[in-house]
Formats: C-alpha cells, structure tokens, sequence
C-alpha cells in the first residue's frame, strides 16, 4: 500500500499536467453537476408541456412555451419591467456608492476607513428577511418614513415599484461599495498628481483619469446589482403590492406549469449572458 501510494505521489510529481487535472477534477465535476447540469435540465423542461386536464408533464418537445412567453404581453410587461427596476437599481447604487467609496478610500483616515467598511459590511451579516421586514415596516403607513416626510407634506411611497427599488438599492448597496472601494484605493497617487502638475481642475482631473480607471469596478458592482435585481422575488413580494417580476412570475409556476416557469426562467439567465459577454472586454470581471 505505502509503495503503491509513493509510486503514484511519484507519477503525480513528474507529470505536472496530470497533478493540475487531479486537483480541479473534483470541482469541475461539482461545477458541471450542480450548476451547468441544473441549467441544461432548466432548458430541456421549457421545451415541455403541462396537460391542462391532469396538471400532469407532457414529454412531448415543443416551442409553446417560449412563444408564449415571447408573445403574451403579460410577460413581455413583467420582463421590461424587471429590467427596468434592475437597470434603476444599479443605477442608484452607483451613484451613491460612487461617494461614499471615494470618501472611505482617499479621504478617512485609517481607522475611521476600518469603522467605515465594518459599517458597510455589517447588513450584509443580517438575515435577508429580516431587511426586508424591516424596510415593510418602514414604508407602511404610519411608519417611520411615513412619520419623516409628513414634516414636509410628503407620504411614504407605500407599497409598490418605488418600495422595491428602495429595498433592493438597500440590500444591493454593499456589492456596489466594496469593488468601488478597492479601485479608488489602488488608484495611483502619481497620476493624480501628474494631472495636477499639467495643470488639469479637479473635474478634468475626474473625468480623465479617476473614471477611466475605476470603470471596470463600477461594471463589476453593477454585475452584482443588477444580476441579483434581475432574480429577486422575496422582496417584491414583501414589499412590492401587486408589482410582478420575472422572480414572482417563475415561482408561481413552478407547481402549476413547471415548463412554463423553465421558460421564463430562461430569460433572466439569457440577459444575464449578455450582459457579461458584453462587459468582458472592460475588464470589469477581473475586478470581481
């Protein structure tokens, strides 16, 4: 046994390639089982069909369900409409990640930037619910915003879109912040003095050299943003009235016609694609 097993640390050490292949076969292997296997079973159950008498699967290949999903304009609405408040939602993150970023990485001082990013991280350590219950709460009439902005003649927003993109730029905020951090933090301190010596203003200074440089991580955080934007449902429901997105359509399907919600379910992991193939050349997924 002792001799088998030195033989083969043996083989292993001369054969570097062989070593490589015995290290990460076991997880490609979970890779390609849990993950890619889940996604080719999600997209040969769309080309199924449900029986509308017996609730039953039909194994029988077929496009309906796609052309329903691509022709019906109740899932043409919903599937703009999550785009849009996915697409809003990054939008808002950025802007206010863009500041809070900068202020942390070039201008507190260290332990103050410690304090900071504890304080950034912290909501990412509660319960997903809980934020979410938490900002119902909060958006309720006679809540806490409610109490606020009857001050000035305002109201909460209540229940609805607006509700869900507040909630969603809340829990998203944090994969915003910390790409952003990082890149304002390795930002070189020669190239903004260099641009201050050829005598570049602060906004020049910004636009030509800060926000080149730190693209990549905002394109990174937005990966997060709207990725996870685009798959939520939790908060739509706790929060969002009688608002749907591609999350809420999808679940409400999956015991009433699951090949149909395998369909649906196609069109966030397509967009998702996109969205990825056509940022890769920014080098934003290095940041990530």
């Amino acid at each position: 046994m002792a001799s088998t097993v030195r033989r083969l640390a043996g083989a292993l050490h001369r054969r570097p390639r062989l070593r490589l292949a015995a290290l990460i076969s076991a997880p490609m292997a979970w890779l390609a089982l849990a993950y890619l296997g889940a996604l080719v079973v999600l997209l040969v159950s769309a080309f199924w069909t449900t029986n509308e008498f017996t609730s039953n699967i039909d194994y029988l290949w077929n496009t309906d369900n796609f052309r329903t999903v691509l022709t019906d304009p109740l899932y043409r609405n919903v599937a703009l409409r999550t785009l849009g408040i996915a697409a809003g939602v990054t939008l808002i993150d950025a802007v206010i990640a863009f500041p809070m970023a900068f202020y942390m990485a070039r201008v507190a001082k260290p332990h103050s930037r410690e304090l900071l990013l504890v304080a950034v991280l912290t909501p990412l350590w509660a319960g997903y619910l809980v934020k979410a219950y938490a900002w119902w709460v909060m958006l309720s009439h006679g809540g806490i915003i409610d109490w606020i902005t009857s001050a000035f003649g305002g109201s909460s927003p209540g229940f609805g879109i607006p509700a869900v993109v507040i909630v969603l730029s809340y829990l998203w905020l944090p994969y915003m912040i910390l790409p952003l951090y990082t890149a304002f933090e390795q930002l070189p301190d020669s190239l903004l003095a260099a641009s201050g010596d050829l005598g570049a203003r602060p906004w020049r200074t910004f636009v030509g050299v800060v926000l080149p440089l730190v693209k990549p991580a905002v394109i990174a955080g937005s990966i997060f943003t709207f990725s996870l934007s685009l798959g939520d449902y939790l908060s739509v429901q706790i929060v969002g009235g009688t608002t749907q997105m591609l999350g809420n359509v999808i679940a409400s399907n999956v015991t009433l016609n699951l090949p149909l919600a395998a369909a649906v379910s196609c069109v966030p992991v397509l967009i998702i694609v996109g969205y990825l193939l056509a940022v890769r050349r920014t080098g934003a997924l290095d940041n990530l």
